[in-house]
């Protein structure tokens, strides 16, 4: 980030932005908060394969926002030092960090009246968020204004594409995706969902197919329809399943032309509904189908 900006970039947990990625565009992180339903008073510290292992292993995760005061503090320290604050936020659809960041926004700009706060809901999840905060970093290190950057992630957020599979019906079931019914019949039949997030930042079930390599190439294909830039930044999030993450790389590259191709792991916070075996694709496009 460039040292001389008067603002910083505020992202959250649900981006599933690497470390390094988050040190590279210097970013803040706002963190929501993942805990076991047997343990509730304790924030779970699985993360990769052992969180996984745990949920297969019959453990249940859950989730919720940050509260009103985690958002106080990381705003407050940003504020105190003279910088504005731009904070790209989780799809309102799916959780509620986007309201409590307008509540702190409101109650922070009367605290520090020559400060600026905006708060966006960005209508996107997991590296899908993270493409739009990645995309609109760079933008930012061009020298562009607050509202100049703000602006350009309003403009992008719904040209910011998600398609995802999963490899159990049974954990977006019990997060109310799909009916007991469907769920207990789909993994018999080995029957897999393709998914996307709508312009409202939803989940929505859009077909089916049977077995995870004719969802994989299922994925492949939306981007050789949809993506507006074969040389753009393309990111594949996974839980747990780098290798079937590594075919979908190797086809995108090799059938649709795809240039810069990112993966990195589905979080805790994102993998507590979408369960072991999610498999994510985001590019950019004119729009959602």
């Amino acid at each position: 980030m460039n040292a001389n900006q008067d603002f910083v970039l505020f992202t959250d947990t649900a981006a599933d932005l690497t470390p390094e990625m988050i040190a590279h565009y210097g970013l803040h992180i706002v963190e929501l908060n993942v805990f076991m339903k047997d343990t509730p008073a304790q924030n779970c510290t699985l993360r990769g394969a052992d969180f996984y292992r745990a949920l297969q292993s019959g453990k249940v995760a859950c989730t919720s926002a940050a509260n009103l005061s985690s958002f106080r503090a990381a705003f407050g320290e940003v504020l105190a030092a003279g910088k504005d604050i731009l904070y790209l936020a989780f799809s309102s659809a799916l959780s509620c960090m986007y309201q409590t960041g307008i509540i702190a926004a409101e109650e922070m700009q009367a605290e520090y009246p020559d400060r600026r706060i905006i708060v966006i809901d960005t209508l996107c999840a997991s590296m899908g968020e993270g493409l739009l905060v990645c995309r609109t970093a760079e933008q930012m290190q061009t020298g562009l204004s607050l509202d100049e950057t703000a602006a350009y992630a309003m403009e992008n957020r719904l040209k910011t594409i998600h398609w995802f599979t999963v490899d159990d019906l049974m954990f977006l079931k019990r997060g109310g995706r799909v009916g007991a019914v469907s769920a207990f019949a789909g993994s018999l039949l080995g029957i897999k969902p393709v998914m996307n997030v709508s312009d409202e930042g939803k989940l929505i079930p859009k077909t089916k197919v049977r077995g995870r390599r004719s969802a994989l190439l299922a994925l492949a294909a939306h981007y050789g329809e949809e993506c507006t830039d074969k040389s753009a930044t393309v990111f594949i999030a996974h839980a747990d399943s780098l290798r079937d993450a590594e075919f979908l790389r190797d086809t995108l590259r090799n059938q649709y032309g795809a240039e810069r191709l990112v993966i990195g792991e589905i979080g805790p916070v994102i993998g507590a509904h979408s369960g072991p075996g999610t498999i994510a694709l985001f590019y950019p496009g004119t729009e959602r189908a």
